[in-house]
C-alpha cells in the first residue's frame, strides 16, 4: 500500500526542482501528480489526470452499490412476477444485480467526472492564488525518508498531510 503526501509550493520552478528530486529518490514519475491554475504550463512535470482532479472514482463506487441493488430489486420483481409464458430462474437476480451494477458505476462515474475532487477543495484557494500542489504517493515504509526529503532540501514547500490509503496499483 501506498501513502499520498500533500504538499504545496510558491511556484513552478520549485515544483520542477521538487519534482526532479523526487524522482532522484527514486519515486516514479507516474506517482507524482501536480495541479495547479489552468493558465500555468506544467511542462516536464507529471499533471494530475482526471482521476485524480474529479471524483469519478467516489462517484463509480456510488453508482456501483445503487445500481447494483436497484438492479436487485428489479430482478426480485421480474421474478415474482414474470411476464406470462415465461419462466425465470433465481439467476435472474444475479444478472439483473451485475447489470444495473454496472450500469449504475458507468452511468455515475460519468457524471462524477465533471465534479471536482472533494479531497482537494481545501486546496482550491491556494491553487486559485497560484501556488502548486503536488501529490507524492510513496510506499508506506518510505513516508519519513521523502517527507525529510522535500523538507530539507526545498523549505518553501508546505506539507499539507497525507492520506493513508492509496491503493497499490496506479
Amino acid at each position: 500500500m501506498r501513502q499520498r503526501l500533500y504538499f504545496t509550493l510558491p511556484d513552478i520552478e520549485s515544483a520542477r526542482r521538487t519534482f526532479n528530486d523526487l524522482l532522484l529518490a527514486r519515486i516514479e514519475e507516474r506517482h507524482i501528480h501536480v495541479v495547479a491554475k489552468d493558465d500555468v504550463s506544467l511542462e516536464g512535470l507529471h499533471e494530475a489526470s482526471i482521476i485524480e482532479k474529479s471524483d469519478i472514482v467516489h462517484g463509480a463506487e456510488v453508482g456501483l452499490i445503487i445500481g447494483g441493488l436497484v438492479g436487485l430489486i428489479a430482478g426480485i420483481l421480474v421474478l415474482i412476477s414474470p411476464p406470462d409464458g415465461i419462466s425465470l430462474k433465481l439467476v435472474t437476480v444475479l444478472i439483473t444485480a451485475l447489470i444495473g451494477a454496472a450500469f449504475g458505476a458507468w452511468v455515475s462515474s460519468m457524471k462524477a467526472s465533471s465534479i471536482p475532487n472533494s479531497r482537494l477543495k481545501a486546496f482550491e484557494e491556494e491553487i486559485a492564488a497560484g501556488r502548486i500542489l503536488m501529490m507524492v504517493d510513496v510506499p508506506r515504509s518510505r513516508v519519513d525518508v521523502i517527507q525529510e526529503i522535500i523538507k530539507s532540501g526545498h523549505p518553501e514547500a508546505v506539507s499539507r498531510g497525507s492520506e493513508a490509503t492509496v491503493p497499490a496499483f496506479p
